[in-house]
């Protein structure tokens, strides 16, 4: 066989090898969606997506916004979106304790010096006497949905301040944008919000703040980062990609604007989160960078965060049965608080 013959006939493999690689070297990302609500709890999916870590770990992913926390668990249930990062709400429990839903990561932290969950009070409402918690007692509360983090925080913060919380009037008025009307307008004395929408509503002087609930509570978790337990189970390493590009997210967020000590201050890295975080939700930067939440650099789940909530809920008749807080992590993917 002459050398031409030869190399005739040994092409076609070679060209068939680089075909296989270079299929695999450019491999379709697979297109993940993300369940979350336009606030700071959405940050981590933001910036993983915008600074290259989704793309990464080859994942298109498709942040998908919700007006509130709870619908999120239904649609992870379903199978509309493939991973939630929200407030752990009631119907998040009441799925969960079913064997539906199962955490993986954990989210934002009530921490003092940080803010996330906040309390406004009307303009008409603080003229006529409402300028602290203590004077809660009696008023009308708007929140976007009962059984969410919002409604718990505030149960916890009043009670701490020693007023009845059956003495309040909770408006669940299902959007953000509905809670600032009716505290605008006058139709709610106070309302309950995370922080990222807050700042434009003081800043246009439609409300006044009352506090934080970091500031009023010692340090617990309200948020978490979950999935399907069909998607965990049958769909393993979509959820480690998911949670490598997650997790870098995480760390960036707490880089930015928390010491190794977690006491608030703005890193080298802040100025470039708070333009990407910004530009995902629709806010100012300015007022963004005034007012962040806690995260934990490993984005750890709390345990006993968890089943603070669970027996809260449980004794507002919110659940049924028994849900356990150990029940509901995954610690095939979730690192544990200590």
């Amino acid at each position: 066989m002459t050398r031409t013959e030869a190399a005739r006939r040994i092409a076609p493999a070679i060209l068939g090898v680089a075909a296989l690689l270079f299929a695999a070297g450019t491999q379709a990302a697979e297109t993940i969606k993300i369940g979350v609500v336009r606030s700071m709890g959405a940050s981590p999916a933001i910036v993983a997506k915008e600074r290259g870590y989704f793309a990464a770990e080859n994942l298109d992913a498709q942040l998908v916004f919700f007006e509130s926390a709870q619908p999120i668990a239904v649609a992870v249930a379903s199978g509309d979106v493939d991973f939630g990062s929200t407030g752990m709400t009631a119907a998040f429990f009441s799925f969960a304790g079913q064997g539906t839903l199962k955490i993986i990561g954990g989210g934002t932290w009530e921490h003092a010096g940080f803010q996330n969950i906040g309390f406004m009070v009307s303009n008409q409402a603080y003229a006529a006497g409402l300028k602290s918690f203590k004077d809660l007692g009696g008023h009308s509360v708007a929140i976007t949905q009962l059984g969410t983090p919002l409604h718990y925080y505030l149960a916890l913060v009043v009670e701490k301040n020693g007023v009845d919380f059956k003495s309040l009037r909770i408006m669940p008025l299902q959007s953000i944008p509905n809670v600032q009307s009716a505290l605008t307008g006058g139709q709610a004395d106070a309302g309950v919000q995370t922080v990222a929408p807050m700042y434009s509503l003081f800043e246009k002087g439609g409300a006044r703040l009352l506090g934080w609930a970091g500031d009023e509570l010692t340090p617990r978790q309200g948020e978490g980062t979950f999935t399907a337990t069909k998607t965990a189970n049958e769909r393993p390493d979509t959820v480690r990609h998911f949670l490598a590009a997650w997790r870098k997210g995480v760390r960036d967020l707490h880089d930015a604007f928390a010491d190794a000590s977690d006491h608030r201050r703005d890193g080298p890295l802040a100025p470039e989160v708070v333009a990407v975080v910004a530009k995902g939700l629709g806010q100012s930067p300015e007022d963004l960078k005034r007012g962040v939440p806690l995260y934990d650099p490993e984005a750890r789940v709390s345990m006993a965060s968890l089943a603070d909530a669970i027996a809260w809920y449980k004794a507002q008749n919110m659940l049924k049965g028994e849900v356990s807080a150990d029940a509901l992590v995954d610690k095939r993917y979730a690192i544990l608080a200590r």
